[in-house]
């Protein structure tokens, strides 16, 4: 069982040349968690991909035309849960309607929401106050 607690919030301006930073901090993450039993190198890898699919989402669909306009994520870790949350100030989108990728004709985009489900246990979008929120969901036990 992991009892520490692990909070991280990180705000981005709406610039992709930030992306490698946040895939690196959901590597690093799940390289710490000392108490975690499962693949270590494949949690490093999910954290990384859906962090940075999150992110671009937030940037390219979920901003302004303000170029002020920032991303924040928030990482929480507790007990036998990791929390990821995005926030974008765009108009946002229904993640229920968002269709599967083809995979027999596969394009540029449209795979990042299919992988964050597929490597995830739980993702909402809501509409909280002024700002969207992705909220992610990993149990760890």
């Amino acid at each position: 069982m992991c009892n520490s607690i692990i909070q991280i919030e990180v705000i981005i301006p709406t610039q992709t040349k930030y992306l490698d930073l946040i895939g690196s901090i959901g590597e690093h993450i799940a390289k710490e968690l000392d108490e975690f039993s499962g693949d270590r190198e494949a949690l490093a890898y999910h954290l990384n991909l859906v962090l940075t699919e999150a992110t671009v989402n937030a940037i390219k669909h979920g901003t302004l035309t303000n170029p002020g306009d920032t991303v924040r994520i928030t990482i929480n870790i507790q007990e036998n849960e990791l929390n990821i949350k995005v926030y974008d100030h765009g108009q946002g989108f229904d993640l229920e309607s968002v269709p599967l990728p083809d995979f027999d004709q596969p394009k540029e985009g449209g795979m990042g929401i299919f992988f964050i489900r597929t490597l995830m246990d739980s993702v909402t979008y809501t509409r909280q106050g002024d700002c969207n929120v992705l909220e992610i969901i990993k149990h760890l036990s």
